[in-house]
């Protein structure tokens, strides 16, 4: 089974002591067999049609070997309790996986007749006992331990399938503080650390998805090398098992007290999606991980989009994805609106708003602002994909010679209707089809060398913002909507990053160049000849006016102008603006983006 770095219970429903009496429980009577649980057994029973497998250690009491079973997610339990009674292991259990177990038919003995000592304060204590944990620990090849566990009367414990109480599941149910903390799991972590690290006398289980190969390996006769290299992988789960179930209860607890600020330390449990064929570039190794952290527990983004159609997808893909899927998630989800995006930047972007609220047309224009760009890009909406979308998709023309079909990587969206998506898929056996939950604002990371860089993600809408009017001429109410949109726009492009913009439509755009000049040239260029009369948005203050980027938008056409302000030569911008009669407005904010 190819190993996991979850510690999600998913079909787990509760996890409670408390819980567990629901089902039947084991009567710590004087009865060697309990009414209620007719296949529980006291003591060392043995099943006389079961041959024990051979084992190198054989226990010092002359027990046949054992498997400790304790799991709140029951899924395969009762298979592996079955399966490891037919090969002659006597099943060691608790509470309500005791109770399963027996219910099951299979013979199994209570944890407390190997204590003996009983459950108490209403589970929290089961197997914190030397009579469990000695019978883990101990090194079969050292003699001393052999030693301490024979004077004690202690066995050993071969297999040890244990998983944890539900806590991410409580946590996300809104339960309250006080019932997710009596969801931290105490004994099962210690049992499954004591395991792991006496990995070359006990298998660990902490998957259900290990159960069966672990029977499979237990019925056959394998080397030594062969038999240690499965031993190593079940402790490397069990340990990465335990250590992203207390990097989720240590996000909640410093969630709960850190009153927003970064906290001193820091992991973040993730689980592999998929190997991908390869990174940037061929030589480059490289794969994708879900975000498993409480802060990530939505399933939405990107990271966790269903790909219903296509190619797999490769590193760039989800670049480039997230790239324009997080722009178009900006817009409101009532301007149904399409994003076309080219190696991370925006090189389309259009609304229904600006459309005469014509979706369809919405997307002929995102595509037209930079049809050579489009060409192989992203193409993403903030709405349903339908069936007359999907048709439009499948069989627009390229603006260039408005005979090639357009040719995309990816089409993504928060939907699609039986019928669109069943049409979409006609368009290529390439084409990949996305589906994935707008992400909500959240902190991000990012590695450098060495070290990691936090922040808060930039969710600043316009609708937030203060636009001021700086200069004499007053912007229209067409103008300061398209303003809006550019300054929208501006905030998902690369710096030094510049949009041309009219209302509820991209014209043109200049990304990632080292000067802002170069940039506005770029984005005019691109604008053609419909510049004149529409606006600009810079995502940083304008360092120079005159002959420079200021004078160059004024007299290319452009009626309104936003940037940030805040530069030392701030007047010079409204000077030039008041001088070809252009509206200058200021947001007090900036988007820079790298």
């Amino acid at each position: 089974s190819a190993p996991h770095l979850s510690d999600a219970t998913p079909t787990m429903a509760t996890a409670s002591a408390a819980a567990a009496s629901a089902v039947p429980r084991v009567m710590r009577t004087g009865a060697r067999v309990s009414s209620r649980a007719p296949c529980v057994r006291r003591g060392a029973s043995v099943i006389a049609s079961a041959k024990a497998s051979p084992s190198k250690y054989q226990s010092p009491n002359g027990a046949k070997p054992r498997a400790l079973i304790s799991v709140s997610d029951k899924s395969g339990m009762t298979d592996l309790a079955s399966g490891l009674a037919k090969l002659g292991y006597e099943v060691i259990s608790t509470g309500g996986s005791a109770s399963a177990i027996a219910s099951a038919g299979v013979e199994v003995t209570p944890v407390d007749e190997i204590t003996d000592f009983p459950e108490m304060l209403d589970g929290r204590v089961k197997t914190l006992h030397p009579g469990v944990h000695g019978g883990i620990l101990a090194r079969r090849d050292v003699p001393s331990h052999v030693e301490s566990v024979t004077k004690h009367g202690i066995g050993y414990i071969d297999v040890v399938a244990v998983n944890l109480y539900p806590f991410r599941e409580t946590v996300a149910s809104g339960a309250d503080f006080a019932a997710c903390v009596e969801n931290i799991d105490i004994g099962g972590p210690a049992m499954i650390r004591a395991a792991a690290k006496n990995h070359p006398f006990v298998y660990v289980l902490v998957d259900s998805a290990d159960y069966a190969p672990l029977l499979e390996h237990l019925g056959k006769t394998h080397s030594d090398a062969e038999d240690m290299s499965m031993r190593k992988m079940l402790a490397w789960k069990a340990y990465q098992h335990c250590a992203s179930y207390d990097s989720v209860v240590a996000e909640y607890l410093w969630d709960s007290i850190g009153e927003g600020a970064p906290a001193p330390e820091r992991s973040v449990p993730m689980t592999l999606m998929d190997t991908l064929r390869y990174g940037e570039n061929p030589h480059q190794a490289a794969a994708v991980y879900a975000d498993a952290s409480l802060a990530e527990s939505s399933g939405a983004g990107v990271g966790r989009a269903t790909l219903h159609h296509g190619k797999e997808m490769s590193y760039n893909n989800y670049l480039d994805a997230e790239a324009a899927y997080s722009c178009v998630s900006d817009f409101p989800s009532h301007d149904h609106s399409c994003v076309v995006v080219k190696h991370t930047n925006p090189c389309g972007v259009a609304s229904a708003s600006g459309c005469d609220g014509d979706v369809l047309e919405a997307y002929r224009q995102a595509v037209r602002a930079d049809p050579i760009s489009a060409f192989g890009g992203i193409v993403a909406f903030n709405c349903e994909v339908t069936a007359d979308m999907a048709r439009e998709i499948r069989e627009f023309r390229s603006p260039t010679d408005d005979e090639t079909r357009m040719f995309y990587e990816i089409v993504i969206a928060p939907s699609y209707s039986t019928e669109g998506l069943e049409i979409l898929k006609g368009k290529s056996k390439n084409l990949r089809i996305l589906e994935a939950k707008p992400r909500l604002p959240c902190t991000t990371l990012r590695q450098v060398g060495g070290g990691w860089l936090q922040q808060a993600s930039d969710s600043l809408l316009p609708e937030e913002i203060n636009f001021e009017v700086v200069s004499e001429t007053q912007p229209t109410a067409d103008q300061m909507e398209a303003l809006k949109f550019a300054w929208r726009c501006v905030k998902h492009t690369k710096s030094n990053a510049i949009t041309v913009a009219t209302k509820g439509r991209l014209l043109g755009m200049g990304s990632g160049q080292p000067n802002r000049v170069n940039s506005v040239r770029i984005a005019l260029e691109k604008a053609g000849d419909e510049v004149a009369g529409s606006v600009l948005a810079s995502d940083a203050f304008f360092p120079f006016a005159w002959g420079d980027s200021v004078e160059i938008a004024c007299q290319a056409g452009v009626k309104a102008i936003a940037h940030p302000g805040g530069s030392m030569r701030d007047q010079e911008a409204v000077d030039v603006c008041n001088k070809y009669g252009v509206a200058l407005v200021t947001t007090g904010h900036r988007h820079f983006r790298h």
